[in-house]
């Protein structure tokens, strides 16, 4: 499936070709406090799926759980997070970050994973109140 998609401000627009069956909620710790939030959807490209059309980003390099390295490409402007990948050469699979691809609504995941380090309020949050916008 081909996606596109873009950070908040526009400085970097791309498009990729994605396995809509590969999407994922990630609730690891370092995805929790790299996206600022209680967990991140994650789709994965097909391998050196992605094409920028505008804009490159700037890439953050953090060492994860499992001790290999990743890249991690957001804009270095308003901070946006658009992928994570392998580091070095070779092919590459892209995690891109669902929330900025223009199609993230109908992208549903199926498969939670690192759920051992999900927050405790995740699974009741359809119980709270709700409103339709910030008023």
């Amino acid at each position: 499936m081909k996606v596109d998609g873009k950070c908040h401000c526009g400085e970097i627009e791309f498009e990729a070709e994605i396995d809509p069956a590969r999407v994922v909620v990630c609730h690891c710790t370092d995805c929790q406090v790299l996206s600022g939030t209680a967990f991140r959807t994650v789709v994965f490209t097909e391998s050196d799926g992605i094409t920028f059309k505008k804009g490159e980003p700037k890439i953050y390099v953090k060492t994860a759980q499992s001790g290999n390295p990743r890249a991690q490409g957001f804009c270095g402007n308003c901070g946006s997070a658009i992928y994570a990948t392998s580091v070095g050469d070779g092919p590459k699979v892209y995690g891109l970050r669902a929330g900025s691809l223009r199609q993230r609504g109908s992208l549903i995941p199926g498969k939670q994973v690192w759920r051992q380090s999900a927050l405790s309020w995740v699974d009741d949050i359809k119980s709270l109140p709700a409103v339709q916008q910030q008023s």
